[in-house]
């Protein structure tokens, strides 16, 4: 109980000398406020006069457009030709990577089969041939040849149908 009592002097002596710490002279912040107050007030420029805005409303049917807000569905039927994902299909390893990260390091002539040989991005090199799949994209080797394979990806049109587009993955310097 008596160390408390003598804590308590203790703090209540270093809080009073931290208070007379707090006091001084302030003379010459009130110089620099009283020299600031004296300079004189600089020019405000008015604010820009404000134009009202003016309602537009849009009317497709009167115009004979299309609404941008309605989901156009003729056009995804011509966009759709008729290509379709195979879920039920297994997918092949390469498929698990993007197509920008795989690249062509050369052919393979064996008999009469051309393979392909791609470079992965961990360094590994796998065979392929025509009908392999590689992308994400369910992308079909079409053709392999010394500068390129060339694939056939199936994409979403965002609109619920799917088109095909040709892709390539091209020999690494």
């Amino acid at each position: 109980m008596c160390a408390s009592k003598s804590i308590k002097y203790s703090l209540v002596l270093v809080l009073a000398a931290g208070l007379t710490a707090c006091g001084g002279d302030m003379d010459d912040l009130d110089q620099y406020i009283n020299e600031v107050k004296a300079k004189p007030g600089g020019r405000i420029e008015p604010l820009p006069e404000i134009t009202p805005y003016e309602i537009y409303t849009y009317i497709a049917d009167a115009q004979g457009l299309r609404s941008p807000f309605v989901p156009d569905n003729q056009q995804s039927a011509l966009s759709s030709n008729g290509a379709r994902p195979d879920r039920d299909r297994s997918r092949e390893y390469l498929e698990s990577f993007p197509l920008d990260t795989l690249g062509m390091v050369g052919t393979l002539d064996m008999g009469n089969t051309v393979y392909g040989l791609v470079q992965t991005q961990d360094g590994l090199i796998h065979r392929v041939v025509p009908g392999n799949y590689l992308g994400q994209n369910d992308g079909r080797i079409i053709e392999i040849s010394d500068s390129e394979i060339s694939l056939v990806e199936i994409i979403s049109d965002g609109v619920g149908g799917y088109v095909e587009r040709d892709a390539a993955v091209g020999l690494k310097d």
